[in-house]
């Protein structure tokens, strides 16, 4: 590996900052209209865990969009892959399929984190101030690196952006719900509770709830997401390979 990741990482800062403040608004209005419908809506009377609602949201909130704005980078590669043709550019460039990889992920991921900052900021306009240690912060890195890396392998593999939004459909937005965001996964059968440990975003909602409400997580969700993350960047530099031209 060069240091060739710094130009794939650099291209996709300066496009994510001319476009900033309409990302800005738009990684505002989901979580917005989640705080004032199941927020203000169901009122800080709801207690569930021992906190009140909105507490209790934020930090799913958190830890959805690390998965969402990440595995977004997908679709930031499929249009410069299938409209502008960047991706041939960097084929025919010195830089190695680790390289290309690790400067996407860590775009998504940095994309990730940049939402999650407005989810903060959101939740402090509503009141809420939780413990944003380290403990948060790296379940919610390893999170977006999980979700980034599946991204640019499922955007190797897809024919056309259509694909990529229907993967989305069928696979972030049911984990988006079902992952311990909006209610305590206690509340569902075991038999659903069971199957949903199968899900990443399941034991980052869990270990970044933990540590926002400043007690101490288990390290099993952050060897599971080092794990996952891992496996996930080595299938985007395998497919990356199989895209060649």
């Amino acid at each position: 590996m060069s240091g060739a990741w710094a130009a794939v990482y650099l291209r996709e800062i300066l496009i994510l900052r001319r476009r900033l403040f309409r990302q800005v608004l738009s990684w505002s209005v989901a979580p917005l209209l989640y705080l004032v419908a199941f927020g203000y809506g169901m009122g800080r009377h709801v207690h569930v865990q021992g906190s009140d609602y909105l507490e209790f949201l934020i930090p799913g909130l958190a830890a959805m969009t690390s998965m969402t704005q990440a595995f977004a980078i997908g679709s930031e590669i499929n249009i410069a892959r299938f409209y502008w043709h960047i991706f041939e550019e960097f084929q025919a460039a010195p830089i190695s399929h680790v390289d290309y990889v690790l400067g996407e992920v860590l775009a998504g991921v940095t994309r990730a984190m940049l939402a999650g900052l407005v989810i903060i900021g959101l939740g402090a306009l509503f009141g809420v101030f939780l413990s944003y240690n380290i403990l948060f912060w790296a379940a919610f890195i390893l999170n977006s690196l999980v979700f980034s890396g599946l991204a640019v392998a499922l955007a190797m593999l897809v024919k056309s952006h259509a694909d990529q939004a229907f993967m989305s459909n069928f696979i972030i937005t049911p984990m988006a719900f079902l992952g311990g965001t909006f209610f305590p996964l206690a509340h569902l059968p075991v038999w659903a509770q069971k199957m949903l440990q199968f899900l990443p975003i399941t034991h980052a909602t869990s270990a970044m709830r933990e540590a926002a409400f400043g007690r101490t997580p288990d390290a099993f969700p952050y060897v599971l997401l080092a794990f996952l993350g891992a496996a996930c960047f080595m299938m985007a530099v395998f497919t990356v390979d199989r895209a060649r031209d």
